[in-house]
């Protein structure tokens, strides 16, 4: 089973430049702002009429990965939190920096490592364009800041969602929350009932998540605010109506979940699991009504499931109703680096 560098007693002695050429430099061919890593500088221009978004996001062994993670599951992820966002600012990518710090140099975790980093970028349509490779006597670390472009303007904020327009999530909620959940417990008697299809639907969605780019000028086009969902619908969707000054009412039974996932709610699974684990790299937004059909029009294009979940309203509440009106309570909101101390 793949584990992490430090793990493993073979490794390569090659200097830092000899892994930048063999890893690396391969990553970074297509993009000429990258001057094949050579120089100490990446050169990133904006096509015309165009401005940089930016954004950076950490993955550190022991925290957001298990132990024994696949080195490509590792860098597909890395790279893929940070297109999530770049997406949720309707934003395209283009290009990102990578920094790493490993406890070894060890060549076909590397290799691996490599490859999953090829086929994320390769998906996500941007390229390596430099960044920094360290040796750590801690937990491996992989840094990664990525860069998309937008029309000059046109960026997708937070805080200018509306009172009353629609709150839309994009795919399912909690499937990620319950990957790690099988990582952690594999026998645990809520997903007993869950084929092996599901458990590995559920894997695949903690280990590479998938962020919609598909969608990315449908929020350009039609949202009025927006953000990932990393830390929870419940702790984003909060942050999202701070941000705008507003409240929302949400319909339970319109969250959007998958199918093996109901599997374990009919067990006896809370809800508010898959609302608060995380890790879902979905996109949450807002948008006024009378933009429902063209939203629609863009889902069925890309195939990209897109459900309506609820509105936002004047005042600070956000509140979740079930079936016959209620309000629900919920225990916890979401994933915080400073009270959760398990793996994410």
């Amino acid at each position: 089973m793949p584990r992490v560098p430090g793990d493993r007693p073979e490794r390569i002695t090659s200097g830092e430049e000899a892994l930048i050429a063999e890893y690396w430099a391969p990553l970074a061919k297509g993009y000429p702002g990258a001057l094949d890593l050579k120089d100490d500088c990446a050169v990133i221009a904006p096509p015309p009429g165009e401005e940089l978004v930016v954004t950076t996001d950490a993955l550190i062994a022991g925290v957001h990965f298990l132990p024994d993670e696949d080195a490509s599951a590792i860098a597909w992820k890395a790279l893929a939190v940070n297109v999530s966002d770049l997406i949720a600012k309707g934003a395209k990518p283009l290009a990102y920096l990578l920094s790493i710090a490993l406890p070894e140099a060890d060549h076909e975790w590397l290799t691996r490592f490599a490859q999953g980093l090829d086929a994320a970028q390769k998906a996500f349509g941007c390229h390596l364009a430099g960044g920094d490779t360290d040796r750590t006597p801690g937990p491996l670390s992989v840094s990664i800041t990525a860069f998309g472009t937008v029309p000059a303007g046109e960026m997708v904020r937070r805080t200018r969602a509306r009172p009353e327009d629609d709150v839309f999530v994009t795919g399912t909620l909690g499937d990620a929350a319950l990957g790690l959940m099988l990582r952690r417990e594999p026998s645990t008697d809520v997903l007993s009932g869950v084929d092996t299809a599901g458990r590995e639907f559920f894997l695949e969605g903690f280990s590479r998540p998938r962020p919609p780019i598909q969608l990315v000028e449908a929020l350009r086009a039609c949202a009025s605010a927006a953000m990932d969902v990393s830390d929870g619908l419940i702790k984003d969707l909060s942050r999202l109506c701070r941000a705008s000054q507003l409240g929302a009412r949400i319909e339970a039974a319109r969250i959007p979940i998958s199918r093996p996932a109901e599997i374990g709610l009919r067990a006896g699974l809370p809800l508010e699991s898959l609302l608060s684990g995380g890790e879902d790299y979905q996109v949450l937004f807002t948008a006024a009504r009378e933009h429902r059909s063209d939203i629609a029009q863009w889902a069925d294009k890309f195939g990209v499931r897109t459900t309506r979940i609820g509105q936002t309203v004047s005042g600070t509440s956000v509140v979740f109703v079930n079936a016959a009106g209620g309000v629900m309570k919920f225990s916890q909101s979401g994933w915080d680096h400073f009270q959760d101390s398990e793996p994410r």
